[in-house]
């Protein structure tokens, strides 16, 4: 949920009473339209992995040894908006820390990715964006064509002053978008005479595996939380299979687990040592880490028989979108004589973030995920540690890092403690 509000002080520049904008965000998620010889695709999947892998870091780095899930590629699209409604250095900085060079190119960039995210097969994947505007107030009609036809954005007219009955109708659309699973995404208590507007994004995914689990193979196993620590989880078998490699750039054993239609897949990476996690967090700081390991090897290693345990989990997280995105450099936004929002709403200039929040789910199960939420370096090649005679076994009974991706993109990503 991003909050906007203005300075305090009522009487503004040239006499004019500050205005309040409040985004709530949830999640989503850029026709070859090219710039600086690279294409609209591969300018989404490196913008995207960057932001991932800055806001997975500094999301761990604020909730240590804690199970997280959240859905970085998901905050793109309403901080794109943002920029697209900005100006000056509030603009640029936005642009800077999506990965897009220019207003064109974020269009085309976010363009394609709302068309990749509905062309996906053998998976549920829902993405859907909102905007509600306060009684009295217009979007700009350039922002309101571009919203639409970038961001397929729908516009609904609404009284904040009835804020309980204003959030409920905000809150309806929000469960409805992610199959109930994000609730009360937005306080009454935030909504006022004073809100101008909100927009809303939502993503959902659920996807079956393509080959599922058996129910009767599931057992309360160990799982080491630390040395000192074992406590018991439901864990699932199977055998099949799967991408699989062993990482000696990341200490760590890989595994993919595709859904149906295997455009989408599960990615566990197992640390190999039961403290090894902090170490593999610290490692994929760097995206291009993440894209060798699993873009590159892991994708080429599909077809190894392993024995696979992994557990059944259920983690939801709340994130303070806020103090994340001020640590990756996107400060503009949250400052009342800096954030330039001219572009946005006709007759109302001085807006800026007051606040944002991300909520976010995943549960994985016997049957599969469904997980919901209201980015030249020379790397150490993998070795594949793998006897053809003796299938390898990927237990994990530790705390281990997670991923759900779709071909390229990280839809969500997360870290598995136990609990």
């Amino acid at each position: 949920m991003f909050r906007l509000v203005c300075n305090l002080d009522p009487r503004g520049p040239a006499g004019k009473m500050r205005q309040i904008y409040y985004i709530l965000c949830i999640m989503p998620l850029a026709v070859m339209a090219m710039s600086n010889g690279r294409n609209t695709e591969s300018l989404l999947q490196d913008g995207s992995n960057q932001f991932t892998a800055k806001m997975f870091s500094e999301v761990t780095k604020a909730s240590p040894k804690q199970s997280i899930i959240l859905s970085a590629i998901s905050v793109m699209p309403p901080l794109a908006e943002l920029a697209l409604a900005s100006v000056d250095e509030s603009h640029d900085e936005i642009l800077k820390a999506i990965g897009t060079p220019n207003d064109d190119t974020t269009k085309a960039v976010f363009s394609y990715a709302n068309k990749e995210l509905k062309s996906t097969e053998g998976v549920t994947l829902t993405t859907a964006n909102k905007i509600y505007i306060g009684n009295h107030y217009e979007l700009n009609n350039d922002f309101a064509a571009l919203s639409k036809d970038v961001f397929g954005s729908e516009v609904k007219t609404i009284n904040f002053e009835e804020n309980i009955k204003a959030a409920t109708e905000i809150n309806t659309w929000v469960e409805e978008q992610t199959n109930h699973r994000i609730k009360d995404l937005v306080d009454p208590e935030s909504l006022g005479a004073n809100t101008k507007a909100v927009l809303v994004n939502a993503i959902y995914f659920k996807g079956g595996w393509a080959d599922p689990f058996d129910k009767a193979l599931t057992e309360e196993k160990d799982f080491h939380v630390s040395k000192n620590k074992v406590i018991k989880v439901p864990m699932m078998y199977r055998s099949g299979n799967y991408g699989y490699l062993e990482s000696d750039e990341l200490n760590s054993q890989m595994i993919e687990i595709p859904y149906n239609g295997y455009q989408a897949s599960l990615i566990v990476i197992l640390p190999r040592e039961i403290e090894g996690i902090e170490e593999l967090l610290e490692k994929i700081k760097d995206p291009l880490v993440l894209k060798q390991s699993i873009d590159n090897d892991l994708k080429q290693s599909f077809g190894t028989e392993v024995e696979v345990s992994i557990p059944k989990f259920k983690i939801e997280t709340t994130t303070n979108l806020k103090d994340v995105l001020i640590k990756m450099n996107v400060t503009n936004l949250f400052e009342a004589d800096k954030a330039k929002l001219y572009n946005l709403l006709k007759d109302a200039d001085d807006l800026f973030i007051d606040s944002a929040i991300q909520k976010a789910f995943i549960e994985v199960n016997e049957e599969g995920a469904e997980a919901a939420a209201a980015n030249e370096f020379n790397l150490v090649g993998a070795s594949y540690v793998i006897d053809p005679k003796v299938p390898p076994v990927f237990k994990a009974d530790r705390p281990f890092y997670f991923a759900i991706k779709m071909n390229s993109l990280t839809l969500f990503s997360g870290v598995m403690y136990g609990a």
